[in-house]
């Protein structure tokens, strides 16, 4: 029997780890990309297979449209070397960048770093791994939570996450011949290091957050991890073209 694999980009730390040790725990092996600390990209690997499953990390800059061919053909070899597998089964786009800037603030330069990150680099990624991803398989996107409602100094980073809710739909309907599933998970605000750790370190934002939730918190990667896990999983292959915010209920 042939174990089911997903790749997560950016599966070192915060979300994309914690989605990494949910799906090892549904008993799915589990390729991470990182872009930027290989020690902790090695931690959460051996994470992995200390929880039974097979697990690989491969660098990563999404920024770098040159960086995506030889990316594909790394994991071919990895899948084959260590995974003796042609295919991945789950595909959860998960890498991303914070950037907290008001609209009369933002630079070309921010606006262009998250487009390359969160829309371009997860566009022309997914592109070049349709003939690695079995039919029948499962990708999932991130967005956010600021795609519903709106907070000053997210106008960019909102707007990115937007167009990678447009682009799950029409990969949903593209994709569907093949068996495919695509869909969107949109966290709320999430206690890590993401955007310098905001969320988690700033005092007054984190209870505006819990004041705005209805279960009373900030999230933890650790709500996150396993409905991302879920939504990656065979038994939601009926859920399609779908946005699903978990926010523990913010700013209802």
């Amino acid at each position: 029997m042939t174990h089911r694999i997903a790749l997560i980009t950016g599966g070192s730390r915060g979300l994309g780890r914690a989605a990494a040790l949910a799906l090892a725990a549904r008993g799915t092996d589990v390729v991470i990309t990182w872009r930027s600390n290989e020690a902790e990209a090695a931690r959460t690997v051996a994470e992995i297979e200390a929880a039974g499953r097979k697990a690989a990390a491969i660098r990563l800059d999404l920024t770098d449209p040159a960086a995506v061919a030889p990316f594909v053909e790394r994991l071919r070899a990895t899948l084959a070397s260590r995974f003796g597998a042609s295919q991945i089964h789950a595909l959860l786009n998960n890498a991303g960048m914070g950037q907290h800037a008001s609209f009369a603030e933002t630079t070309v330069a921010e606006f262009d770093a998250l487009l390359n990150t969160h829309l371009r680099g997860p566009f022309f990624l997914t592109q070049a791994l349709l003939p690695v991803i079995a039919d029948g398989g499962r990708i999932l996107n991130v967005s956010s939570g600021l795609t519903r409602f709106s907070l000053p100094g997210y106008a960019a980073y909102a707007a990115m996450k937007g167009a990678v809710e447009v682009m799950t739909r029409y990969l949903a309907k593209e994709l569907g011949p093949r068996g495919i599933s695509v869909n969107t998970i949109a966290p709320g605000a999430i206690a890590t290091d993401f955007g310098g750790g905001r969320v988690r370190d700033d005092a007054a934002l984190n209870g505006f957050v819990a004041a705005s939730t209805a279960l009373g918190r900030a999230g933890l990667p650790e709500d996150i991890g396993p409905v991302m896990a879920a939504l990656l999983d065979d038994e939601t292959r009926w859920i399609n073209g779908q946005r699903v915010e978990a926010s523990g209920g913010m700013l209802l």
